[in-house]
């Protein structure tokens, strides 16, 4: 009887020091916010490495998107079919939506998920136009969408008509619908909500099936590297277009007003902005912001504000329209994102373009303007103080006190005829 309590009592302490030992179950939380950029792979390849090193159960990629770089999501896609960590796409938070390109990468995660009130589609592409925007029916495009769509959506036992139908009819579905059509497996008010019903679900991922864990998990926020947030703020294409905009009305601003650092803020922004573009920009865009910051020079070395100027604004605002290439091969967008980039561009374009010409041109007008010292040579001033030869003194001219000397000296109450100027001094000559 006493071997067997000692028994027990080592299994139940060798329970409780596994118990208190147990690796603790962890998530890695990735979030997609804003326009989809190459900045995104970038990062979701360090955030795969990370949960690597974490030994995180499943990744979890937050999408709230209307879509982006078709190259960068597709890159994505790439990564999540060869990771060996299951990831998880979880449209969130409620009533976001995940369009275009977000929905791409819903279909391509393990285990696709929507809070409420959320919805996805919109994959049709989409040519642009400042005019505005329309689907486009190209059977080679829309052929290349189909496949990778299609193949996501049977690799995970997903709804492939409705899959395809995103894509040909443009087709929107919300959280419910995508449920109730197998769409998605998960629909959740929450990521901790999320957690409980994904726990013991069976995935296949690169390396074979998993059963997820993740009842109770730890979630670990995944922040983004400077580098990675600062690339994908500059490859919006909103925020491209603007920084290459700013940078040619900067330099507009140096070639007339040289010296007030105009020339290094135009060169920095030009450079952002073509790191943000990839260097992948529309030459005829190109060509039409270069004559307009030609005409707008012209315009600001001469007087007046007429046509060139003008001119120059609307080629600078039509140019930064185009200058990234929004081609439906490279962006999966929706069109509603379409309408606010044409309509934030062309109105913060217009602004820039007419505050930048407005210093450029005061600042001309006060460069030609005539010398103050031609107006004051031969003026009268009366002394103040009495001082030796050159030794500096004030008098007044004008009402107003002034620094001067004169050759002689000065005595007070005696007039002097002004025939210089050095800085803020008068340089007199004694009346006889």
């Amino acid at each position: 009887m006493r071997k067997e309590v000692i028994f027990l009592l080592i299994i139940f302490s060798i329970l409780a020091f596994s118990q208190v030992y147990s690796i603790e179950e962890k998530v890695l939380v990735f979030k997609i916010s804003g326009t989809i950029s190459i900045a995104h792979y970038e990062a979701l390849v360090d955030a795969i490495e990370v949960a690597k090193r974490e030994r995180a159960s499943a990744i979890i990629i937050l999408l709230s998107t209307p879509g982006g770089s078709l190259d960068a999501t597709l890159k994505m896609i790439t990564l999540i079919d060869n990771s060996p960590i299951p990831i998880v796409g979880y449209v969130y938070p409620i009533g976001t939506t995940a369009w275009s390109a977000g929905t791409y990468i819903l279909m391509a995660c393990h285990i696709a998920a929507m809070a409420p009130y959320t919805v996805i589609g919109s994959c049709q592409p989409i040519s642009y136009s400042p005019l505005g925007s329309a689907p486009i029916n190209d059977t080679k495009i829309i052929n290349a969408l189909i496949s990778v769509m299609s193949t996501q959506a049977r690799a995970h036992g997903r709804n492939e008509t409705i899959a395809i139908r995103f894509i040909t009819e443009n087709l929107n579905v919300n959280d419910e619908e995508a449920y109730k059509y197998g769409v998605i497996e998960v629909r959740a008010e929450s990521i901790e909500s999320l957690l409980r019903k994904i726990d013991g679900m069976n995935v296949n991922t690169s390396i074979g099936n998993i059963i997820l864990k993740t009842l109770n998990a730890k979630i670990i926020e995944y922040n983004f590297r400077f580098r990675d947030s600062l690339i994908n703020v500059i490859s919006d294409p909103t925020i491209s277009s603007l920084l290459f905009l700013i940078g040619l009305l900067a330099l507009i601003y140096g070639l007339s007003a040289p010296g007030h650092g105009g020339e290094i803020l135009g060169a920095i922004a030009i450079l952002l902005a073509l790191i943000g573009m990839g260097f992948d920009i529309n030459i005829a865009s190109l060509i039409m912001m270069i004559a307009g910051a030609i005409l707008l020079i012209y315009e600001l070395l001469t007087p007046g504000f007429g046509l060139f100027g003008i001119s120059g604004i609307i080629l600078l605002t039509f140019g930064s329209l185009f200058i990234t290439p929004l081609e439906p091969e490279k962006w999966a967008v929706s069109s509603e994102w379409y309408a606010t980039f044409t309509y934030s561009l062309i109105t913060t374009a217009l602004v820039l373009s007419i505050i930048f010409s407005f210093i450029a041109f005061k600042v001309i007008q006060v460069r030609k303007k005539p010398s103050i010292i031609d107006k004051i040579i031969g003026e009268i001033a009366i002394s103040i103080s009495d001082t030796q030869p050159n030794e500096i003194g004030f008098v007044i001219f004008r009402g107003e006190h002034w620094q001067a000397k004169c050759n002689t000296g000065l005595k007070k109450g005696k007039k002097y005829k002004i025939i210089n100027k050095e800085g803020p001094i008068l340089i007199l000559e004694e009346i006889l």
